[in-house]
């Protein structure tokens, strides 16, 4: 990759690349940021009662992975030529993981404007779709990988328990705005920050919408820091993700003053840095819900 492309996707310009795989006739994409390696495909070994969408596990470089057939995830026949199949390399939320897909085909650089939110009529809380791309006519759909895993494993998810190990805590009159495109982490972070003592919550789909709101608070008059205290924001998200978003906020004299907290599953040591370049004042990982409120409780004016 040249410098200057490495320089456009560092800086918050609201754009992503992925990688297009195939599960039979249909085309999907992944954030190329959560992919580590794209395989073919390995032996994989078998455990007994297992989730119904993971296949096994396989090793790989020394490390023991678990395999989840996308397919199967996704209620999708299982591929007509197996041999020909691919296995991606994952890692967010803190873990690593192996998709099982049928094929992939190439990566595309687009904008998070050209990825349009699901709408609720096919889709629904449970749905496994976080954007729809219109791609050289035909339709690409971004898939919640993150849901995916939680449908597996809801340890590994954001839970209540988590909170009410903080002990007791007092209710706060302070005000949030959080950027959550996922329609089931909006109902997880609201039930968890409202058990943290923080019921003041403004919630947008995207930074597109969290943005427009703070602005127009300012139109209207009003002093900013006494309407919002502080602004939570995923990374992925339709339309605006939360690296731009962010820096948007803090290239603004008066958006500037909120401490941004971004929480999302592709915060890692690798990636921290793209977090820091546009400003953000802390970054903490899904599912991690208790180092949030804990920064939460740090940052907030």
């Amino acid at each position: 990759m040249d410098q200057t492309k490495g320089i456009l996707l560092e800086s918050g310009t609201n754009e992503l690349e992925i990688v297009e795989f195939g599960i039979g006739t249909n085309k999907f994409g992944i954030n190329v940021i959560k992919v580590k390696e794209i395989i073919n495909p390995v032996p994989i070994t078998y455990v007994p009662h297992a989730h119904k969408n993971v296949e096994g596990i396989i090793e790989l470089r020394s490390e023991i992975l678990p395999v989840v057939d996308v397919a199967k995830a996704l209620g999708f026949p299982p591929s007509e030529k197996p041999k020909d199949d691919k296995f991606i390399v994952a890692e967010f939320n803190q873990q690593k993981i192996v998709f099982h897909v049928h094929t992939v085909t190439q990566i595309h650089r687009i904008s998070w404007k050209q990825i349009e939110k699901p709408s609720d009529m096919y889709q629904g809380l449970e749905g496994q779709i976080i954007g729809v791309i219109k791609l050289n006519g035909e339709m690409l759909l971004l898939l919640d990988f993150e849901k995916i895993v939680v449908d597996i494993n809801p340890e590994s998810g954001i839970s209540l328990q988590q909170v009410k190990k903080l002990g007791k805590r007092e209710r706060s009159n302070k005000k949030l705005v959080v950027a959550e495109d996922s329609p089931l982490l909006r109902k997880l972070l609201h039930d968890t920050l409202s058990e943290a003592g923080y019921e003041f919550l403004e919630f947008f789909e995207n930074g597109e919408d969290a943005l427009n709101y703070l602005e127009s608070i300012i139109q209207s008059g009003k002093e900013l820091t006494e309407e919002v205290q502080l602004v939570i924001t995923d990374v992925e998200m339709p339309q605006m993700d939360g690296l731009h978003f962010t820096r948007r906020m803090k290239e603004d004299n008066d958006l500037g003053k909120l401490p941004v907290i971004i929480f999302s599953s592709l915060i890692t040591d690798d990636l921290r840095h793209k977090g820091n370049m546009v400003g953000a004042d802390a970054q903490v990982s899904k599912p991690e819900i208790a180092e949030l409120i804990r920064l939460i409780d740090e940052h907030i004016l």
